[in-house]
């Protein structure tokens, strides 16, 4: 079978004719549809995370159960289903057992860890694999499978409520998905915050009330605190140390900033101001099968609509140059149906 794999030098990505996986007790073979291409595959071609040469990547993947393992009642043939980064947890620990299941300290990550969606035919741990309701369409579910949940659990961990303003820091393929979910799910107003005019364009043609240009505003932050009074969460999809420091200065007193992006850098926090404005920085890591439940869910009533573009597998190579050089608006989204 076709697959997309992290090359043998863990920089970069090539594909593959693979072997075809089998399936296991409590395991589903699935046969992908779509599967999305991430800022995360990114960082797991090139080894950031520890080098997994030879590894499927994609965490988000969509496709078809086409057989299920013994102990399976989850699952049916037939069923639609994601290949998400939550892959499987322990399913005992203080994490799993108290709704936080991300954290699980034995996680598994499809395209890191295990292997991922960006192949022809993958495997799930069927208990672990949500369920695409009708009505969807599959190469947006694609997208709602990562970045879609991930900034909606990011919106939940800042409090957003209705009427309340929400700052988002990069306005790409999970900022935009941010701003549609601030908005339209949870009746936010949005200030969009990138250094492309083209995702800022985009930002507000889906829902943003103010869209700000870092590389056009001096003080980005003073900015956002004259237009709103200051933000009441701020969620930082972008990949860059200079977005999260505006973030911090961009919330009102009592504000909450949500750290989702992956830079490796260290941000700047001021204590003083942190403890005398009480300023909450908190990390949010994708989302539960929950949240992707609910986030599918608000995805099939057309509250949410990713923009994506399906592309053919084989140009897999060329799509992760383009986001490496974040020319990439929205989601591209390998197409495994041709």
């Amino acid at each position: 079978m076709k697959a997309v794999v992290v090359n043998q030098a863990s920089n970069g990505v090539e594909i593959v004719n693979h072997e075809m996986p089998t399936i296991g007790h409590g395991e589903a073979l699935v046969e992908v549809e779509y599967c999305g291409v991430c800022h995360t595959d990114l960082h797991v071609a090139h080894g950031d995370f520890g080098q997994v040469p030879g590894r499927i990547l994609g965490h988000e993947g969509i496709g078809i159960v086409k057989e299920v393992g013994e102990g399976v009642d989850s699952l049916r043939v037939g069923d639609r289903v994601s290949i998400a980064w939550f892959f499987e947890g322990c399913g005992h620990c203080e994490y799993c057992t108290t709704g936080r299941e991300t954290l699980c300290r034995s996680v598994k990550n499809a395209g890191y860890s295990v292997d991922g969606g960006m192949s022809e035919y993958a495997v799930v741990t069927a208990d672990y694999a949500v369920k695409v309701p009708e009505g969807l369409d599959p190469a947006q579910a694609s997208s709602i499978t990562c970045a879609g949940v991930t900034t909606y659990k990011a919106i939940k961990e800042a409090g957003a409520a209705p009427g309340q303003w929400i700052a988002v820091y990069g306005a790409g393929g999970l900022g935009n998905l941010a701003v549609q979910y601030a908005k339209k799910v949870f009746n936010a107003h949005v200030v969009a915050i990138d250094i492309n005019s083209d995702k800022l364009e985009l930002a507000k043609k889906v829902g943003a009330d103010i869209v700000v240009n870092g590389k056009e505003v001096d003080d980005v932050a003073g900015y956002i605190q004259e237009k709103t009074g200051g933000c009441h969460g701020a969620i930082v999809t972008a990949v860059s140390k200079v977005a999260f420091n505006q973030a911090v200065d961009s919330v009102r007193a009592g504000g909450t900033v949500v750290a989702v992006g992956l830079p490796s850098e260290y941000m700047e926090l001021s204590i003083v101001k942190t403890v005398l404005d009480g300023i909450r920085v908190v990390g949010s890591l994708v989302g539960t099968r929950k949240d992707l439940e609910e986030a599918f869910d608000f995805g099939a009533q057309g509250l949410v609509v990713p923009v994506v573009e399906k592309v053919a597998v084989d140009t897999a190579p060329e799509v992760f140059a383009e986001m490496e050089a974040g020319a990439i608006q929205g989601r591209k989204v390998l197409d495994f149906t041709k």
